[in-house]
C-alpha cells in the first residue's frame, strides 16, 4: 500500500494509574489474540478513567464499561474496563459523558466501583488499543507503572494514504456487521455446527468474527468458536472485514440463524434426555451415569493411558513443517476410514463424529499455535501436543457440559496424529471373550475399534452422557457406565463384573444368583435378537394374514447392504440429501446416476426403491443453495418449494433418477407438498423430463407430512401412485411445536389421536384409490406405534436398518383385526399418553394376537 507516516507520533497516555501488561497476558483470546486491535492493558489501582487522548466519543456502551475514542487524525482508541463486564449490565459503573461529546486528555470519561466489579466480573485488567489498525503503523509500548493522565502508555504513527490506493484500502478494511442472531442449536455451538460455521467462513477472502457481547472467535477456528460457549438463545452477531466481508455476512448469517444445517430434532433428543448419577444398593456396588442401556456381564481389561517420548528440538522449520503436513494426511486418511465404516455400519450420523475431527485439522488457532511452536525451533510433534493439549485444557474449562466434553476429541485428534509423528503403531490390547473395558477416559476411536464380539460393555471414570464416546457406544448397542467411582481403576484385570448401563451401576464380583439372574435375562434378550434375525429375510405377515411390506430407509450408499442382510423388502425413503452436503457445489447428474445406481445394484432388482428428491430449506441449509433468512424457517422455502423455485438443480437430480430406473424398480417422492398445485407442477417438470429424455415416466409419489395434505388426501391419491406418511413433520405441524424445541421436543407424540386421525384420513384415500399408504417416519419403529399404524390399515413400515427384524417379529405378533378395533377407539381418546397406554395393553394382555 502506498503510505507514509505522519510527521509527529501520536501519544496515548495513561486512562488509568496502575501497571502496564501486554495484551498477550490477559487471560482473555479476543484481547491477547488481539482480535479488536493492538496496544496494552492496565491493571488498575484508581477507579475514575479519564480519555487517554483527545477526539470525539463516537462509541459509548450501554453497559457503560466501554467507549471509543476518535482522534483528529482518524485513529479510534478503544478502552474496554475489565474482562466480561458486561454481564454487570451497567451495574458498579457511571458514565460521566455522552456519545458525540468531545473531550480532551485527561477529562474524566466514567466511574467505577472497584471493589464491585472486581468482585463481580472475570478481571478488572483495563484494555487500551487502537479498533482500526489500517490507520496507523509503528506502535511502540510502554511498560512499568503509571500514572493516570501524565504517563504514555503507547504511541503510534498515522498513516496517510495516497489517494490512488484509498478504493483499494477501504475494500480490504471493509467492515460489515449482521443483524442480531438467536441460536437455535439446541446444544449450541458445539463441535458439528461449529466445524459447518468455520467451513462457510473459509470460503470467503476475508476475515470473519462470530460476536457475542464483548466476546468474540474467529469464525474459521472451530476450538475458538467452541470456547466461546455459545448457547441456544444466545444472540451473536457477524463481524467480516476485508474484500468479501458483504457476501460473506449475507451468505452466513441466514445459515447460521436456521442451525447450520443439524438435525435440531435429534440433538434436542439427545440433550433433553435425563442422566443422573445412580445410587449404590449395597456393598460392592459402584456408581456412575448410565450412559448407553443395556446389561452385560464379563472380566475387567483396564487400558491404561500412553506414554510417548517427544524430542523438543527441530531438525529445522522447513523439515518439521513438512513433517506435520504429512503427518495431518495420514491422519485424515485414518478418520476417512474411520466414517466409512460407520457408514457401512449403517451409522452415518455417527461418521459426522470423525468429519469434525478431520476439520480440526484445518482450524487456524491451531495450525498458528503449531507453526509458532515449530518456527522457534520445536519439533512438529512437541508443537502439535502443546498445541492440542493446550487448546483442549481450555474447552475443559468451559461451563458447558457439552463443549467440555469435545474436548476429548481434541485429544483423540490429537494423539491419532502424534502417534503419526512419532511412527509409533496404536496400541492392540489382548483381548479374550466377553470383557469389560475399563478406563480413566476412552476416545471415540476406541469405541469404534472395539470387536463387539469380545468386548460386552464399556465403564469409564471421565466423561458426560453426552460426549461422543457415549453416543457411538449407544449406536453400536454397547452397554457403558460413564462418571463411574473412580476407585473402578484399582479393580485388577479380570474382575468379574456386572454392567448395568441402565441404572448406571457396576456390580463388582456378584454372587452366584446375581450371575444366573444376568446370565438368563441376557440369553432370553440374545435368543429373541437371534430368532428375529432368523426370520428378517420372511414376509412379515400379521396373525390374520395381513402382509405388511417393511423396507429401509437409507442416507448413504454404503448402507444398502446392510439393509438387505437384515431383511429389508425395499427403500422406503432414501435420502438423497447426502449427496448434496458437506460441499461447495451442486452434484452432477452424472455423480447422482452413479450414487443411485450403487444403491440400486446393491439392493437389487426384485426391490423397489423410492428416492425422495432433495429436502433441503430453513432447516437443512447448503452453502452454494442461497435461501433468504426467514423468520420461521419450517414454514418458509423448504422441501419442493426450494427445488420448484431452482428448476436447474431439481431436473439434474430427476435425469439422474430416471436413468437409472431404466435397469431398477425405482420411484420418486416429493417432500413436503402442501396443495395440489405444488404437486401437479413438480409432476409436470418430471414429466418433461423424461419426454426430453425419450424415456417414460416412472411411478411417482408424494409424502404427507403437512396437515393440508392429510385433508386433501383424497384429492392427492387420484392422481398420485402412492402416499408415504412423514410422522415426524406432520406431528409438529399438527400439534403446533418445534421438533428441535428442548422444551417441546419430549411432548410430541405421533400417537396423539388428532395425528392418528390425521393418517386415517391418508389411510381411507389409499383405500379408495388402491393406491399403497406407507409410513417412514418414526412411528414406524416404534412398537406400539406399529399396532396403531396397521389397525388404520397401513401397508408399508419404512424404518432405520438395525430395527428391521424387530418390526416384523413385532408384526408376525399382531392381529390386524384387533389392531383396527382398538385404533377406531384410540381417535376418541384425549391425549397421547392414553393411546399409548391402551396399545401397550393390548400388546401385553395378548390381545394383539390372533388365537
Amino acid at each position: 500500500m502506498a503510505a507514509v507516516a505522519g510527521s509527529e507520533r501520536v501519544e496515548i497516555f495513561a486512562p488509568l494509574s496502575g501497571y502496564i501488561l501486554p495484551l498477550e497476558m490477559v487471560p482473555d483470546p479476543v484481547f491477547a489474540q488481539k482480535l479488536v486491535g493492538d496496544g496494552v492493558s492496565i491493571d488498575p489501582t484508581s477507579n475514575i478513567l479519564t480519555a487517554p487522548v483527545g477526539g470525539e466519543i463516537i462509541q459509548l456502551h450501554a453497559a457503560a464499561h466501554a467507549l471509543t475514542i476518535k482522534t483528529a487524525g482518524g485513529a479510534e482508541i478503544l478502552v474496554h474496563i475489565g474482562l466480561d463486564t458486561v454481564k454487570l449490565g451497567g451495574k458498579g459503573f457511571e458514565a460521566l459523558v455522552h456519545k458525540g461529546d468531545s473531550v480532551t486528555v485527561g477529562q474524566p470519561l466514567i466511574k467505577f466501583n472497584a471493589d464491585f466489579v472486581a468482585t463481580n466480573a472475570r478481571s478488572l485488567l483495563t484494555q487500551i488499543l487502537v479498533a482500526n489498525m489500517e490507520a496507523v503503523q509503528n506502535i511502540k509500548r510502554e511498560t512499568g507503572v503509571v500514572e493516570e493522565g501524565t504517563d504514555v502508555i503507547f504511541s503510534f504513527e498515522p498513516v496517510k494514504v495516497s489517494a490512488a490506493t484509498v478504493a483499494a484500502v477501504s475494500a480490504a478494511s471493509q467492515r460489515v456487521v449482521s443483524e442480531t442472531i438467536v441460536i437455535v442449536n439446541p446444544a449450541g455451538l458445539h463441535a458439528r455446527p461449529a466445524s459447518v460455521l468455520a467451513g462457510l467462513a473459509r470460503q470467503f477472502n476475508c476475515e470473519l468474527h462470530i460476536q457475542m457481547g464483548d466476546k468474540s472467535a474467529n469464525a474459521r477456528s472451530v476450538s475458538a468458536l467452541m470456547a466461546l460457549e455459545v448457547a441456544k438463545d444466545n444472540k451473536v452477531v457477524l463481524v467480516a472485514t476485508g474484500e468479501d466481508a458483504e457476501k460473506a455476512v449475507e451468505h452466513i448469517a441466514p445459515r447460521l440463524a436456521e442451525g447450520l444445517g443439524e438435525n435440531l430434532e435429534a440433538a434436542a433428543a439427545e440433550l433433553t434426555e435425563e442422566y443422573v448419577k445412580a445410587e449404590t444398593t449395597r456393598a460392592g456396588q459402584m456408581a456412575g451415569i448410565g450412559a448407553s442401556r443395556g446389561v452385560a456381564i464379563g472380566k475387567v481389561l483396564k487400558l491404561r493411558s500412553e506414554k510417548y517420548e517427544i524430542p523438543e528440538a527441530g531438525r529445522g522449520h522447513k523439515y518439521e513443517q513438512s513433517e506435520f503436513t504429512n503427518a495431518a494426511k495420514r491422519a485424515t486418511l485414518q478418520l476417512s476410514s474411520l466414517q466409512d465404516k460407520l457408514k457401512r455400519a449403517g451409522n452415518p450420523e455417527r461418521a459426522a463424529i470423525f468429519v469434525a475431527h478431520a476439520e480440526l485439522l484445518d482450524d487456524p488457532e491451531l495450525m498458528e499455535l503449531v507453526e509458532r511452536g515449530i518456527m522457534t525451533g520445536k519439533s512438529a510433534a512437541f508443537a502439535w501436543h502443546a498445541a492440542f493439549t493446550t487448546h483442549a485444557a481450555r474447552l475443559q474449562g468451559l461451563n458447558n457440559q457439552l463443549l467440555a466434553a469435545r474436548a476429548n476429541d481434541l485429544k483423540d485428534l490429537g494423539y491419532r496424529v502424534l502417534r503419526v509423528l512419532l511412527s509409533i503403531e496404536e496400541k492392540n490390547y489382548s483381548l479374550a471373550d466377553k470383557q469389560v473395558i475399563v478406563a480413566e477416559d476412552l476416545t471415540p476411536s476406541n469405541i469404534v475399534n472395539i470387536d463387539k464380539d469380545l468386548v460386552v460393555a464399556c465403564c469409564t471414570v471421565s466423561g458426560g452422557a453426552t460426549s461422543h464416546v457415549a453416543i457411538l457406544a449407544r449406536s453400536m448397542g454397547l452397554p457403558a457406565i460413564v462418571g463411574l467411582d473412580p476407585a473402578a481403576l484399582e479393580l485388577e484385570d479380570g474382575t468379574l463384573v456386572v454392567v448395568d448401563g441402565n441404572r448406571g451401576i457396576l456390580t463388582v464380583e456378584p454372587d452366584d444368583n446375581e450371575v444366573k439372574i444376568v446370565e438368563n435375562t441376557m440369553q432370553q434378550e440374545e435368543k429373541t435378537r437371534d430368532e428375529e434375525k432368523s426370520h428378517a429375510a420372511e414376509t412379515a405377515v400379521t396373525t390374520d394374514g395381513v402382509e405388511i411390506r417393511v423396507v429401509a430407509n437409507l442416507g448413504d450408499v454404503g448402507s444398502a447392504d446392510q439393509a438387505v442382510e437384515l431383511g429389508a423388502e425395499g427403500v422406503g425413503l432414501l435420502r438423497s440429501e447426502f449427496l448434496f452436503m458437506n460441499r461447495a457445489v451442486a452434484p452432477s447428474e452424472d455423480e447422482q446416476y452413479t450414487a443411485y445406481l450403487a444403491v440400486a445394484a446393491r439392493m437389487g432388482k426384485e426391490r423397489p426403491i423410492i428416492i425422495r428428491t432433495l429436502d433441503v430449506g430453513g432447516d437443512k441449509p447448503l452453502p452454494y443453495l442461497p435461501i433468504p433468512q426467514e423468520e420461521n424457517p419450517f414454514l418458509g422455502e423448504r422441501g419442493i418449494r426450494v427445488c420448484l423455485n431452482r428448476p436447474e438443480i431439481f431436473i439434474t437430480q430427476l435425469r439422474a433418477i430416471l436413468r437409472v430406473a431404466q435397469e431398477y424398480d425405482i420411484r420418486v417422492m416429493f417432500p413436503m407438498i402442501a396443495d395440489i398445485e405444488e404437486w401437479r407442477q413438480a409432476r409436470k417438470i418430471l414429466h418433461e423430463t423424461a419426454a426430453s429424455m425419450k424415456l417414460p415416466m416412472i411411478k411417482t409419489g408424494i409424502m404427507i407430512e403437512v396437515p393440508s395434505a392429510a385433508m386433501l388426501a383424497d384429492n392427492f391419491a387420484a392422481e398420485t401412485d402412492f402416499f408415504s406418511i412423514g410422522t415426524n413433520d406432520l406431528s409438529q405441524y399438527v400439534l403446533a411445536m418445534d421438533r428441535g424445541h428442548p422444551k417441546m421436543a419430549g411432548k410430541i407424540d405421533a400417537m396423539h389421536p388428532s395425528i392418528l386421525r390425521m393418517m386415517s384420513i391418508v389411510a381411507e384415500a389409499g383405500r379408495k384409490h388402491k393406491i399403497e399408504v406407507g409410513v417412514c417416519g418414526g412411528l414406524a419403529s416404534d412398537i406400539e406405534g406399529i399396532a396403531a399404524l396397521i389397525g388404520l390399515g397401513i401397508n408399508k413400515l419404512s424404518v432405520d436398518i438395525p430395527v428391521i427384524a424387530t418390526v416384523k417379529a413385532a408384526v408376525r405378533r399382531l392381529s390386524a383385526s384387533k389392531c383396527a378395533e382398538l385404533v377406531r377407539e384410540a381417535i376418541r381418546m384425549s391425549d397421547a399418553r392414553t393411546v399409548r397406554q391402551a396399545f401397550k395393553k393390548l400388546m401385553e394382555s395378548g390381545r394383539g394376537e390372533q388365537k
